[in-house]
């Protein structure tokens, strides 16, 4: 059994070190937060030692063991938990039980994540689908970033439209006309701008917009 581990109680617990799991352990370590990972693989375990503030294998669907890791202690968990839908349902239930306040976790599909809600999650995410979706926009080569809330929300950096060339924000309302806002202005060798309804806009300019999703794709096809 491995040892309880003294955490701090602000930082994360990320489950399941596969590829998700990883990639959102070191973004939170470079981001400054401590992470104390598990995984019931030794082989990742030892594969992540040196990379994350705590490791430890063990059975995460176990609330007995993740208590006695000091998991009920953590505010926040990230269940990378993938390809074995049973540990991770069975994870999702033992952090719940345990009394982890939010509990964001990783959905292989739609069935796999209502299973998770209604188990406790209050954070489901389909990272396959939702890379898919992104790269979907930019092969279109309409945006070269996008980004898509659960709500719809959405954030885009897209080409300025013609017809906002050589004009202020406010001359092109482009908000008025198309429902989007714009949020920050980037030409080619220059400083980002923050927008203002003074700002200028010219061809080449890059614009950061925000609104509901489809009204962003429908914005970019205008560029």
């Amino acid at each position: 059994m491995a040892k309880q581990q003294s955490i701090p109680a602000d930082n994360v617990v990320v489950i399941g070190l596969g590829r998700f799991g990883a990639a959102v352990a070191t973004s939170l370590i470079r981001l400054g937060h401590e992470v104390l990972g598990i995984d019931e693989n030794p082989e990742i375990v030892q594969r992540w030692s040196d990379e994350l503030t705590h490791v430890v294998q063990a059975d995460s669907t176990d609330s007995d063991v993740l208590r006695q890791l000091g998991v009920r202690d953590f505010n926040r968990a990230v269940v990378g938990i993938g390809s074995d839908i049973e540990a991770s349902v069975l994870t999702v239930l033992a952090l719940e039980e345990l009394g982890v306040r939010d509990i964001w976790a990783k959905a292989t599909t739609t069935k796999h994540g209502r299973i998770l809600e209604r188990t406790g999650a209050h954070h489901v995410v389909y990272p396959e689908a939702a890379m898919g979706e992104r790269v979907a926009h930019l092969v279109t080569g309409k945006m070269t970033d996008f980004m898509e809330f659960d709500d719809g929300f959405a954030v885009a950096k897209t080409g300025a439209p013609p017809e906002s060339w050589g004009k202020t924000l406010s001359e092109s309302a482009l908000r008025s006309k198309y429902g989007v806002t714009v949020i920050a202005v980037k030409r080619t060798r220059a400083d980002l701008t923050y927008a203002k309804a003074d700002t200028i806009v010219e061809a080449g300019d890059t614009l950061l917009v925000t609104g509901a999703a489809a009204i962003v794709e429908r914005f970019a096809a205008l560029t």
